[in-house]
C-alpha cells in the first residue's frame, strides 16, 4: 500500500517566513492600491521565493495496513445464570465471533468478565468496563472498532456517559427478556450491633418487581416472611408489599448474632436468591452489673473489689457486713451501719437486674431473711449467675447451705477446714473446660507442677452435682461450677485468692481467672465448654468444637451454595479440635456435628449481584447513546443484528444491524522523498517572473 504527501524542510525558522511574506503583501497590495502594472508577476515571484524557502518535498510513503480491534466482552456473573441467559449469551457470542471473522482487516478479541468473588475481592457486582479497558490496554484508541457486550444489563462499574473515555461504539445485546418480574427482599436498615438483653430494630422491605401493567395489577398485597435467628429459633409474619416494617428483635448474648430473613416466592420469580437476606448484628454488653456481699472485713475482701472494679465495663455494688461475730452487744442489725442496708431493694425489687451476684466469705447472721435467700435461688433458676467464694464459716452452722440458697448450691459441706499450704491445681475436666483450661502458669502436661503460689485454707466439701475444675489440699474439690435450671453457678472453697494477688510466692493468674468465671456465668459463647462455632479470617473458615469429653468425630459443612461435605476434626489442647478450610464464597456456612449447629458469616451476606437481577438496558444506554451504539435484545429464540464495517464519522448502528468502525489504520514501512522547487528551478522562475513584470510595467 503506497501513500503520498508533501513534507517541508524549512531553511529559515517559519516566523522569518511569515513575517517576510507578510511585509511582501502589504508592499504589492499598495502597488495594486496605486493600479501599478506588473503587481500580479511579482506577487507570483513573491510566492516562488517564499516556496522556495520553505523546501517542499513530495513524500512516498510505503504503508502496511493495522487490523482494527473489536472486542467481545462476555458477562458471567452469577446472574447470567438465570433462567436461559447462559444458553443465550452463549449463543449471542458464538454468532458475533462468527460474523465479525467474515470482515476483513479486523482482529476480534473475546473475554470473560464479571466472575469476580465476593469474598476476595469486595462486594462490587458485576465489573465490565474495568475489564473492557484492561483487554484493550495495549490498542491505540485509532484501531478500536467497537465493543460488544453481552449481558444482562446489571453492570456496576459503568462510568458516567460522558467520562467513559470510550472512543469507538459501544454494542450492548441483553441476554434476557423484557418486562421481567422479581420479588426480594431488601434490609433498609439494620444496626451493626446491639445491647445483649435489649432489643433492636430490622427495618425490612418486600418488592414485587417487573412484569407487565396488567400483570402488577393482580399481585398479592402481603407475603410472608421468614426471621431466623442463630440457626434456630423461627418467627413468622405477614409483611405489606412495597412497604418498610420496622422488626423488633432481641439481642440475647455478646458476640455475632445471625438473623436470616426469608421471604415466601412471589407471583414471578427470577431467581430465589434475592428472598433471602441475612442481617448479623454484634451482641455487646452495655455494663456488667454485679452485686458484691461480703459477709465480714478479711484480707481478700478488697481483691475482690479491686479485680471488679478494675474492669470499666463491670458496675459493681458493694456491701459488708462489719459486725464481728464475736462481738454480742445486742446492737439492732438495723444500727450497724452508717446507712440502712437496702436489703429489700437489692435482693426483691431489683435483684433480676444483675448479672452477677458474689457472696464472699458471707455467714448467715439474721442479716438476710430466708425469704430473700429463696428469691436468690429463683433468681439463679431463672437464669441469674450466683458465685460463693467460701471461707472458713461454710464448714460451721452459718454456712449458706443451710439456707434456701443450699438447693442451687453444688457441693455440701463436711465441716472440716484445712489450713495447710497447697497448690491449686486444675483437674483433668478442668483441663478441657474454657474457665480453667490453658491458664497462665499451668503445667505443659498432667503431672507438672503449677508455677503459681500456695494457699492456705480450704474448706472440705462433697459434689453432689457440677463439674470440678480445681482442686486443693488431696486432690480436694477446689472450684466447682454447676447450671441449675437456665442459671449458673460456682463455689470456690477457698478465701485465700488475694495470696495471688499480693504475689506471695509469684502470685498467680487471679484476674484472669475471675474474667473467664464471670463470663462463663453470664453464658458468655465464648466460654461455653461443649461449643461449636466458626470464624472468618481472611479467605479461610476456622471451625472450632470444645468439648469437656475427647470427640473426634468429623462435622458436615454446608457451603452458601448448598454443598456439604465432611471435614476432620484435627484435635488440640483446652478440650479444642480445629479444622480450616477456604472460602470459596461468599455467604452463610453452616456447620453441624449432629448436635450442634453454628454459622459463620463470609463476605457479602446480600450481594449487590443480586440486588436487582432483571434484564434492563437502563444502565448501559447513556454510554451507548454518547458511543453511538445500540441496545439490542439476544435472549432465546431472538436474532442477532447484522454486522457492518463503518466509516469514522457515519452511524454506527441501524434498525437490524450494528457498525464496527473502519479506523484504516496503518504503519509505515518505507518512506521515500523528492524536491518540489529545487534552487536552481526558483531561481530560473523567481528572474523569469520579476522580468515579466519589469516588462508589463515599461509598456
Amino acid at each position: 500500500m503506497t501513500g503520498y504527501g508533501i513534507a517541508f524542510a524549512p531553511l529559515l525558522p517559519w516566523t522569518v517566513i511569515i513575517v517576510a511574506g507578510l511585509l511582501g503583501l502589504v508592499i504589492l497590495g499598495f502597488g495594486w492600491w496605486r493600479r501599478a502594472r506588473g503587481t500580479t508577476w511579482r506577487l507570483v515571484a513573491l510566492a516562488i521565493l517564499l516556496a522556495a524557502v520553505a523546501n517542499p518535498s513530495l513524500v512516498e510513503e510505503q504503508r502496511r495496513p493495522q487490523k482494527d480491534v473489536a472486542l467481545i466482552v462476555k458477562d458471567v456473573s452469577p446472574s447470567q445464570s438465570i433462567g436461559d441467559r447462559r444458553a443465550a449469551t452463549d449463543a449471542a457470542v458464538k454468532g458475533l465471533q462468527d460474523k465479525l471473522a467474515a470482515l476483513p482487516n479486523l482482529e476480534v478479541r473475546t473475554i470473560d468478565a464479571g466472575a469476580s468473588d465476593p469474598a476476595q475481592t469486595g462486594d462490587r457486582g458485576t465489573e465490565l468496563f474495568g475489564a473492557a479497558e484492561a483487554a484493550l490496554a495495549d490498542v491505540p484508541p485509532q484501531r478500536v472498532a467497537g465493543i460488544a457486550m453481552v449481558t444482562d444489563g446489571q453492570v456496576h462499574d459503568v462510568p458516567p456517559a460522558d467520562r467513559s473515555g470510550l472512543t469507538a461504539p459501544l454494542h450492548v445485546l441483553l441476554s434476557g427478556h423484557p418486562d421481567e418480574g422479581d420479588r426480594r427482599i431488601v434490609v433498609t436498615q439494620a444496626p451493626s450491633f446491639g445491647i445483649v438483653g435489649k432489643e433492636v430494630q430490622l427495618t425490612l422491605k418486600v418488592e414485587d418487581l417487573g412484569g407487565s401493567a396488567a400483570e402488577r395489577a393482580t399481585y398479592p398485597q402481603t407475603a410472608r416472611v421468614t426471621v431466623r435467628k442463630d440457626g434456630g429459633e423461627t418467627r413468622t409474619l405477614n409483611m405489606p408489599i412495597g412497604h418498610d416494617v420496622s422488626l423488633p428483635v432481641m439481642i440475647d448474648h455478646g458476640g455475632q448474632t445471625v438473623f436470616e430473613v426469608e421471604v415466601e416466592p412471589g407471583p414471578h420469580e427470577l431467581t430465589l436468591d434475592n428472598n433471602r437476606a441475612v442481617v448479623v448484628i454484634n451482641g455487646v454488653r452495655d455494663r456488667l452489673r454485679v452485686l458484691l456481699v461480703s459477709g465480714e472485713p478479711h484480707a481478700g475482701e478488697r481483691t475482690w473489689r479491686n479485680l471488679l472494679k478494675a474492669d470499666p465495663s463491670v458496675d459493681l455494688v458493694h456491701f459488708t457486713i462489719l459486725r464481728p461475730p464475736e462481738k454480742q452487744d445486742g446492737t439492732p442489725i438495723r444500727e450497724l451501719s452508717l446507712i440502712a442496708f437496702p436489703i429489700r431493694e437489692l435482693f426483691e425489687v431489683k435483684l433480676d437486674e444483675f448479672d452477677l451476684v458474689i457472696f464472699d466469705r458471707y455467714r448467715r447472721r439474721g442479716v438476710l431473711p430466708a425469704t430473700y435467700l429463696e428469691n436468690i435461688a429463683r433468681y439463679v433458676r431463672k437464669g441469674g449467675a450466683l458465685l460463693e467464694a467460701a471461707g472458713p464459716s461454710l464448714g460451721t452452722a452459718t454456712t449458706l447451705y443451710r439456707t434456701p440458697l443450699g438447693s442451687v448450691l453444688p457441693t455440701e459441706p463436711s465441716g472440716e477446714v484445712y489450713e495447710q499450704g497447697f497448690k491449686p491445681k486444675v483437674t483433668e475436666l478442668g483441663s478441657r473446660h474454657p474457665v480453667t483450661a490453658d491458664l497462665p502458669g499451668a503445667p505443659k502436661n498432667p503431672n507438672g507442677e503449677p508455677t503459681w503460689g500456695r494457699w492456705f485454707r480450704q474448706v472440705e466439701a462433697t459434689v453432689h452435682h457440677g463439674q470440678t475444675v480445681m482442686t486443693g489440699l488431696n486432690g480436694e474439690p477446689l472450684l466447682v461450677l454447676d447450671r441449675v435450671g437456665e442459671g449458673r453457678v460456682a463455689q470456690i472453697l477457698s478465701d485465700d485468692m488475694w495470696l495471688w494477688t499480693r504475689g506471695f510466692e509469684g502470685g498467680g493468674p487471679q484476674a484472669e481467672l475471675l474474667r473467664r468465671l464471670a463470663y462463663w456465668l453470664m453464658k458468655e459463647p465464648d466460654l461455653e465448654e461443649n461449643d461449636l462455632r466458626g470464624m472468618v479470617e481472611g479467605s479461610r473458615l476456622t471451625i472450632t468444637r470444645r468439648t469437656l469429653e475427647p470427640d473426634n468425630h468429623p462435622v458436615e459443612l454446608t457451603r452458601p451454595d448448598g454443598k456439604t461435605e465432611t471435614v476432620t476434626m484435627n484435635p488440640q489442647s483446652g478440650g479444642r479440635s480445629v479444622a480450616v478450610v477456604p472460602i470459596t464464597a461468599s455467604g452463610l456456612y453452616r456447620i453441624s456435628d449432629g448436635t450442634r449447629t453454628a454459622i459463620a458469616a463470609a463476605g457479602a451476606l446480600n450481594p449487590i449481584e443480586f440486588a436487582d437481577v432483571r434484564t434492563t438496558p437502563d444502565k448501559l444506554k447513556p454510554v451507548t447513546d454518547a458511543t453511538g451504539g445500540s441496545i439490542n435484545w439476544a435472549g432465546t429464540g431472538t436474532s442477532l443484528p447484522d454486522v457492518r464495517r463503518v466509516a469514522p464519522g457515519r452511524d454506527a448502528a441501524g434498525r437490524g444491524w450494528i457498525g464496527f468502525r473502519a479506523n484504516g489504520d496503518y504503519i509505515v514501512t518505507g518512506l521515500d522523498e523528492t524536491p518540489l522547487m529545487p534552487a536552481w528551478a526558483a531561481l530560473i522562475l523567481a528572474l523569469g517572473t520579476l522580468i515579466l513584470a519589469w516588462r508589463r510595467e515599461g509598456r
